[in-house]
């Protein structure tokens, strides 16, 4: 049972994901809620505690998505620096056709909110941080299979590649040409190793 009611949770949090990832925060109501996870609000708020209290574990949902699909693909190219270029691309790229959203959905909520959802707001600052500290994990386990010099900051260049996956991601919103994006994107990682 308890197993089951997990799965449901699960089940229920990736729909919410998806959600809020296409309408924002605001612009999800508790009606569209209610259509999609298929719960009456009384039941969301019995199990999540508020519209915020599953906003916020949809975040994190999504933020750890993120990160295991980038570890699934370190070790699927068997190669740090590969499996972070791969990731980055079907980031930028490929969530032009099947996310909810071309957005990050953390960049769109930093966008969105206000001190007014200050709490909402620093969650999606420090899983954005949880991201780039991936970023930079990947990239100091690429300084250790000579993919990139070890003379490099690795934390400084996670920076640098978040500021680069968040602007190439709303650059693609408008020119959605894959050849020209895959360009920027070897350009990015060139810059990484030079």
């Amino acid at each position: 049972m308890a197993k089951a009611t997990k799965k449901d949770r699960l089940s229920i949090v990736d729909k919410a994901t998806n959600l809020y990832w296409e309408k924002g925060f605001h612009g999800t109501s508790m009606r569209n809620l209610q259509d999609v996870i298929d719960m009456r609000p009384g039941s969301i708020y019995a199990a999540f505690g508020s519209k915020e209290g599953l906003f916020k574990e949809a975040i994190q949902h999504y933020a750890q998505q993120g990160i295991d699909h980038l570890n699934t693909l370190k070790l699927e190219k068997n190669s740090p620096f590969k499996g972070l270029k791969a990731f980055v691309e079907s980031a930028v790229i490929h969530s032009q056709v099947v996310a909810p959203s071309g957005m990050c959905m953390l960049a769109k909520t930093v966008s969105e909110l206000t001190e007014e959802n200050a709490e909402l707001l620093a969650e999606a600052k420090s899983l954005l941080n949880k991201i780039e500290g991936a970023f930079a994990q990947a990239l100091s386990e690429a300084q250790m299979t000579g993919e990139i010099a070890s003379s490099k900051n690795t934390k400084q260049l996670a920076s640098y590649l978040q500021v680069q996956v968040m602007g190439l991601r709303t650059y693609a919103r408008f020119n959605s040409d894959k050849a020209t994006m895959k360009l920027m994107l070897d350009n990015v990682f060139a810059t990484i190793q030079e």
